[in-house]
Formats: structure tokens, sequence, C-alpha cells
């Protein structure tokens, strides 16, 4: 049995570009593969940069039941990379080690991986779901989903009144 056996994950894509067909997206394959791998049940979704489209995907994502939320892209300091943004609203309880831990693995193979804003923490309700924001591109999408399935059955078990 997998660590993440049965449970709902949706992975939302980020970009302007893949939404209108102009690029393959690789990075939301990858982290739904790493996802599915470890048993999860996996849906994704492309939408455009901007608040109120990553907002609305969320929003959508959550209201499904999914447990696990992992964005890519829309991270940066870019004047369209709002993720952070669209996603603070949702969060009632921020999880910054989480945060801090993918930017400091990340920063192992690029310091780029600094200017990465994105932001982890847990939505509100009876069963929380975790919300992370992964960077846009495939290396660092995949190297970010590694890092953080490290941590989520853990975390998820902590959530869910598990013992330490």
């Amino acid at each position: 049995m997998s660590d993440l056996a049965g449970l709902s994950a949706v992975v939302i894509t980020v970009s302007d570009r893949r939404a209108r067909g102009e690029a393959d997206d690789t990075a939301g394959p990858a982290i739904a593969d790493a996802l599915a791998g470890q048993g999860a049940h996996v849906t994704t979704r492309v939408v455009p940069d901007g608040v109120d489209s990553v907002r609305m995907a969320l929003e959508a994502a959550i209201a499904l039941g999914a447990r696990v939320v992992v964005t890519t892209g829309g991270t940066g300091v870019a004047p369209r990379d709002l993720t952070p943004e669209a996603t603070a609203p949702l969060i009632e309880r921020d999880l910054p080690g989480v945060a801090e831990l993918l930017r400091r693995e990340g920063a192992q193979s690029t310091p780029a991986a600094a200017l990465s804003r994105g932001r982890a923490g847990l939505t509100a309700g009876p069963r929380p779901a975790l919300v992370v924001n992964l960077p846009g591109s495939q290396r660092g999408a995949s190297e970010g989903i590694a890092t953080l399935l490290t941590v989520v059955p853990h975390l998820l078990s902590q959530v869910d009144g598990g013992d330490h």
C-alpha cells in the first residue's frame, strides 16, 4: 500500500502560455505522476496566470474534496506571478516550514529557488486540504514534489488526529 493510497489530489498548472496552448505543460504531469506513484487519485488542470483564475481553480479543487492541491507556476517575481496572492485567502493555517523546506532544497540545484514566493498551508474545514505552490519549471516542480512527498503522509496524519 502506498503512502497516499486513495487520496484525492489536484494539480493546477498556472501559465498563460500553457493555457493558450502555446507551450507544453511538463511540470504539471511530473507532479501528477509523482502523486499517482504514491497511490493518489490525481486530476489536473491548466489555468492562466492571475489571482481570479488561480483562486477559482483552487476553490473548485477544495470543493471536490481534494486533500492535496499542488499548483505549479506563478510563484516568481514577474508581473503576472500571482499564485501566492490567489492562495493566501484560502489558507487557514500557514505551514511556513514546508515552503522554507522547498526553497532550501531547491536552492541546492539553483540559487533562483530563493526567488520563489510559494506558500503552503491548510484550508479550513473538518478535513482540511493541504495547498502548496511549486515552481513552474519541470525541474523545480519535480524536485519540489519529491521533497514534499517526504512530509505529506505524516502531515496529513497529524491533521487527521494521528499520533506524533
